[in-house]
């Protein structure tokens, strides 16, 4: 039985939420998003990308794939999701072009699907994948803003960019074009990692050690997520905060 929580919370400081997730434990996948756009299209961007991949997956099951070779396995997994994002992407965009009240809506999705001993990851924009092992935190995707630029460019520090006043500023996201690139991610995973969705509501408010020592303390995920949550409205809530935490 696959031991999962999740929580979404409309924050301190904004009127909706539109954030959205997806909590598939019988298929192993797990996903968040984040709308962005304005009125109420970016509750609608971020719902239809959950609900394109729940549709997606469900319309094409994925394959038994423990006996294809590792390669084979992980560009398998990579033509799968990307394809799954494009159509998404598309669906978004055919959308815009139609209602001229959802122009420019947009929005961010990491999913994590697990396959035994391999932990897919693909995302566009800011909304972050973490894995907890052995008391220790690591950030497994990229963040696609234009203060992430700098920093990989040496132009500002992590710490400058944490309070720079365009930290929000995403570079990429679904539903901007026809041609939005996800980046893709494979790692080896063990028994007991946890692994954490979350969009900027949470790591925008947290620091990564934050976010370490509220997941390590509790064995319930649920209530590690609750804590999560309310750490982050503790802090200022000033964005929709959603999480999904499972463990391996």
């Amino acid at each position: 039985m696959i031991s999962v929580g999740f929580r979404t919370d409309v924050g301190c400081k904004r009127a909706e939420n539109e954030d959205a997730l997806l909590v598939l434990p019988k298929y192993n996948l797990f996903a968040v998003a984040d709308g962005v756009g304005g009125r109420s299209s970016g509750e609608i961007a971020s719902r239809k990308a959950v609900n394109g991949i729940e549709a997606f997956l469900k319309a094409n099951p994925i394959e038994k794939t423990e006996n294809m070779e590792g390669k084979y396995r992980r560009n398998w997994f990579k033509s799968y999701f990307l394809r799954c994002f494009q159509k998404i992407n598309n669906d978004i965009l055919e959308i815009s072009a139609r209602d001229p009240s959802t122009e420019g809506m947009a929005t961010t999705a990491v999913v994590a699907y697990g396959d035994g001993d391999a932990l897919f990851i693909i995302n566009i924009g800011d909304s972050r994948a973490y894995i907890v092992r052995d008391g220790e935190i690591s950030q497994l995707t990229e963040d696609h803003t234009y203060v992430n630029k700098l920093v990989n460019a040496g132009a500002l520090t992590r710490s400058e960019a944490r309070n720079h006043p365009q930290k929000n500023m995403i570079t990429r996201a679904l539903g901007v074009s026809g041609d939005e690139e996800p980046d893709f991610y494979y790692y080896d995973v063990q028994k007991h990692d946890r692994v954490l969705l979350c969009t900027d509501g949470l790591h925008g408010e947290l620091t990564d050690d934050e976010i370490r020592d509220i997941i390590t303390a509790e064995q319930n995920l649920n209530t590690v997520c609750r804590n999560l949550v309310k750490a982050a409205n503790d802090r200022g809530g000033n964005d929709n905060i959603t999480v999904v935490c499972w463990e391996i």
